[in-house]
């Protein structure tokens, strides 16, 4: 598990890394990169950032980008924006009387330590010093990380789904909970009609086990080492093949077969199994639930977005740290919220 700064951004900054707002001004204090509605972000914490992201391309044996170059600017802007959009997620936080405990941040910790590492603190201390990072610097990114979610679910907690909107859904995308006819064969492919003949020609004559016969002789590789086995539902492989599949009777061998991958001999294993669809009743939690975080991710959006135009006066950049303007008419990112 790597345990980086910029990976560790709740889903919800991440939503907020679209054009940014404000611009340079040459008030803001030689050592902050911006003004957050009057909270200064300390130039000491974008070089953390900036030093973490060397020492990861030094881990993966890769030059850090140079000075000036379009990837050096594309960090630097990353940087900078998670450092002002953790100030603003901060601030709308304590607007909404939402706090993160110690102990909240205590027990995240733990639980990433015996989930990547055993438990062990030597292991997370080692993955740490890789990274150039400090216990206190991933501590506050989990506190930051768990505030988002404590926003995204004060945000969402009304959010409900009807039976009206089960039952619709359910109705749209039937397709989804039908399943077609099925059966279970198998069957021995090979190039040659000749070849084909001959096998045929061995299995009606002595009873040679088909099984043995696929695994010495068939020539589709998914089947070889099953003896030739499929599982097919109607409609799933080439049409001459599903035609005599279903035609047969059950332990019934066809004749040859020819598709465009050759000549099959085909033998029905089992019956037909019928057609069926998933009642509403048997899907009707799993309807609920994504149709729930879908509604959950539209009102999180909105949110976002309402934060975004409230912050577009507030926040100031230091010379040479402001984002890049938007192009207009275009998409400057991809809004994508999600439940923690």
């Amino acid at each position: 598990m790597t345990i980086s700064r910029l990976a560790l951004l709740p889903a919800l900054v991440l939503a907020l890394l679209l054009a940014g707002c404000g611009g340079d001004d040459g008030g803001v204090p030689d050592d902050a990169v911006a003004v957050v509605d009057g909270s200064e972000i300390p130039r000491s914490e974008f070089d953390q950032l900036i030093d973490q992201a060397k020492k990861s391309y030094a881990n993966a044996k890769r030059d850090f980008p140079a000075a000036g170059s379009e990837e050096f600017q594309t960090l630097r802007n990353q940087a900078v924006q998670h450092l002002v959009q953790r100030v603003e997620l901060q601030q709308a936080a304590e607007e909404m009387g939402l706090e993160v405990t110690d102990k909240e941040v205590d027990a995240r910790v733990e639980k990433i330590k015996k989930q990547y590492f055993g438990g062990d603190q030597k292991k997370l201390d080692k993955q740490l010093k890789e990274q150039n990072q400090t216990i206190e610097q991933v501590r506050e990114d989990l506190r930051n990380q768990i505030l988002s979610e404590k926003i995204f679910n004060e945000v969402t907690k009304d959010v409900q789904v009807t039976d009206r909107e089960i039952a619709d859904h359910y109705a749209k995308n039937k397709a989804q909970y039908s399943q077609a006819e099925s059966r279970d064969v198998r069957h021995i492919l090979v190039k040659t009609k000749a070849k084909a003949e001959q096998i045929r020609g061995q299995l009606a004559a002595d009873g040679s086990n088909f099984a043995a016969l696929a695994k010495q002789h068939t020539e589709d590789t998914g089947s070889k080492a099953t003896g030739g086995k499929l599982t097919i539902s109607r409609g799933q492989t080439v049409a001459p093949f599903d035609k005599a599949a279903f035609a047969l009777k059950t332990k019934e061998i066809s004749g040859l077969v020819k598709t465009d991958f050759g000549f099959h001999i085909i033998q029905a294993l089992a019956d037909v199994k019928k057609a069926t669809t998933t009642p509403l009743k048997a899907v009707e939690d799993s309807i609920r639930q994504q149709l729930l975080q879908s509604k959950k991710n539209e009102k999180m959006t909105a949110w976002v977005e309402d934060l975004k135009k409230d912050y577009d006066d507030k926040v100031t950049y230091a010379v040479g740290f402001s984002p890049p303007p938007a192009a207009t008419g275009t998409t400057t990112g991809t809004t994508t919220t999600t439940d923690p």
